[in-house]
């Protein structure tokens, strides 16, 4: 929780304001009742009406003085409290933006999110209570406490007696609390994975009728965190009736020894008076403490998450002589051999092959060949394992990672759309493109007829995750908007997979003719996406098994031969993709 704080030093002088201001609350509200006892033992008693007047005033102005300081002081910590909050939110959003795909791996998404917001929600609330309690609880216990003590030593004795059963209880179950907390956060993570995946897949939940499942998922995961959260809560369950007990035993033990007092004359109404009050004072502000040590515990376990979302080191990043020009789109893989982190298996293998800029590559394999591994090292989505990767004549590792990036377009399997209208989806590509050349990318993409279509063209709204269009629809878009970056190379992982294949081909036509100076790879799962191109590489279990043209990979290569020969059946739809990675 201290490693945070840097985050709040653009919001310091609210942070250091704030305490001040409370100390004067403190101050003022400590005040009131010392001119509470002067009226009822010196006031009253001798019917000075004129000296009641003059010290009720002084209590207004003490109350006054009092809530303007605490009202300005919760007006400044909530602006550091928020303030705080969104710098940790923009911190982390800002490492995970560097995060490479490896990276990615180690934490879900759902767990991200849950940092992103209970996590930090967590912290901003502790750093809240932190800056308006740390100094007004413990100034207010310590100094009602020793008015308290020189009013009455002996009515004040309670307190030696309470205050340590309350440390005792706090050194027993503040390690338990933190421990269940902990693990309810886990359990979070969980929850929001059930949700999130539920509410993305909703139209497949409804098409293959398991909204059953579904809710049966959700009410473990809903009761896995229900259960967490009562266990965590468990110590406050039953420490917040074992600390009234302790308060209101303390009330009871100061009532009988100040009444054995003022029978004994010892002790004026007034000055009892007093120090009733500031035993409340004393019991709230010990609770205010309680409190603010619990939630610290509370917030450790955030802390210490959000902290691993910050200090997680990208794995990939730029060299100190990064290049900044791609020359052209040439690729060439020279033993070239990848795992995933820890994985004991290579997922590919001793890769060799040379793409020469302008060429059309198809790349076909059986499911779970690591075809999609395999472009995925290209812009460095991965590092390779072994090997090295030539982009332009120069190892990918000495590229700036956004010139790199910025002139291989991508056109991941999954096809991904945001909210927005079409022009603004298709200038994801490129944000600055002319309307022209938003109409180019999509005949290129056979894209414009059905754009053009639509009564809004352009302007169309796609609603989230471009739920308005149809699968193949949204492939053409992802494409078009691709094209748009006018990169050196241009790969298609499967983006072809959901239109026909005469639209397959028409796209094909326009890349051969419209951008013939880029380089083309195409991940496709039909013999019939990448029968014209230029070379075709077949990868077999992590490895190149042949490559070669068309006519030649048929006349030689019994794999390429047998999902021609099994399409050519009738099943121009053969599935080699799959569950590819």
């Amino acid at each position: 929780m201290l490693k945070l704080l840097k985050y709040a030093k653009k919001y310091a002088l609210c942070a250091f304001m704030c305490p001040l201001l409370m100390v004067g609350e403190v101050v003022l509200e400590l005040l009131i009742p010392l001119v509470t006892a002067d009226i009822v033992d010196e006031a009253l008693p001798a019917g000075d009406m004129q000296m009641v007047l003059h010290l009720g005033g002084k209590m207004l102005l003490y109350a006054l003085g009092s809530l303007f300081c605490g009202a300005l002081a919760a007006r400044l910590a909530s602006v550091a409290g928020m303030g705080f909050g969104s710098t940790v939110r923009g911190e982390m959003l800002e490492n995970i933006q560097k995060f490479s795909f490896s990276n990615i791996d180690r934490f879900s998404t759902a767990s991200l999110i849950t940092r992103l917001t209970t996590d930090v929600t967590t912290v901003q609330n502790t750093f809240l209570m932190l800056i308006r309690m740390l100094f007004r609880a413990p100034l207010m216990f310590v100094v009602a406490l020793v008015i308290c003590v020189m009013k009455s030593r002996e009515v004040s004795s309670v307190f030696f007696v309470s205050l340590p059963l309350i440390m005792i209880f706090l050194a027993i179950g503040a390690p338990i609390a933190l421990r269940r907390f902990k693990k309810m956060m886990k359990m979070f993570d969980g929850f929001n994975a059930s949700i999130q995946e539920n509410f993305m897949n909703i139209r497949v939940v409804k098409a293959f009728v398991r909204s059953e499942y579904e809710k049966k998922k959700f009410k473990k995961s809903n009761d896995d965190l229900y259960n967490a959260s009562i266990n965590a809560e468990k110590i406050m369950i039953w420490g917040q009736p074992l600390m009234m007990l302790i308060m209101y035993g303390t009330i009871l033990g100061v009532l009988y020894l100040s009444a054995k007092a003022i029978s004994a004359e010892t002790l004026q109404i007034g000055d009892f008076a007093a120090i009733f009050t500031y035993i409340m004072q004393i019991l709230m502000s010990f609770l205010m403490v309680i409190l603010l040590v619990a939630q610290f515990f509370m917030s450790e376990a955030s802390a210490r998450r959000i902290l691993e979302v910050i200090k997680e080191k990208p794995d990939i990043t730029d060299s100190d002589s990064s290049v900044t020009e791609v020359k052209d789109g040439s690729v060439e893989f020279k033993n070239v051999s990848f795992k995933y982190g820890e994985a004991p298996e290579y997922a590919l293998k001793n890769i060799n092959f040379k793409i020469e800029s302008g060429e059309m590559v198809g790349i076909i394999g059986a499911t779970g060949s690591s075809k999609s591994t395999l472009v995925q090292l290209i812009p460095r989505l991965y590092d390779v394992s072994e090997g090295e990767i030539l982009v332009g004549g120069v190892n990918v590792k000495d590229y700036k990672m956004h010139s790199l990036r910025d002139n291989v377009s991508m056109v991941l399997q999954k096809n991904v759309l945001f909210s927005g209208t079409i022009a603004e989806n298709l200038r994801w590509g490129n944000k600055n493109a002319t309307d022209e050349e938003l109409v180019k990318a999509c005949e290129i993409a056979d894209a414009r007829s059905f754009v053009e279509s639509f009564p809004d063209s352009y302007n169309t709204d796609l609603g989230q995750g471009g739920v308005n269009v149809s699968g193949g629809q949204k492939q053409r878009l992802c494409i078009a908007r691709a094209i748009l970056k006018k990169p050196k190379i241009l790969i298609l992982d499967d983006s072809t997979s959901a239109v026909d294949t005469f639209t397959d081909a028409k796209i094909r036509a326009g890349f051969r003719n419209e951008i013939p100076d880029i380089t083309k790879i195409i991940i496709a799962q039909r013999i019939s996406s990448v029968e014209d191109c230029d070379k075709i590489i077949i990868i077999d279990n992590g490895e190149i098994n042949d490559i070669g043209t068309h006519d030649e990979l048929l006349e030689r290569n019994e794999i390429y031969r047998d999902i021609y020969d099994s399409q050519q059946k009738g099943n121009d739809d053969f599935d080699l993709e799959g569950g590819d990675r």
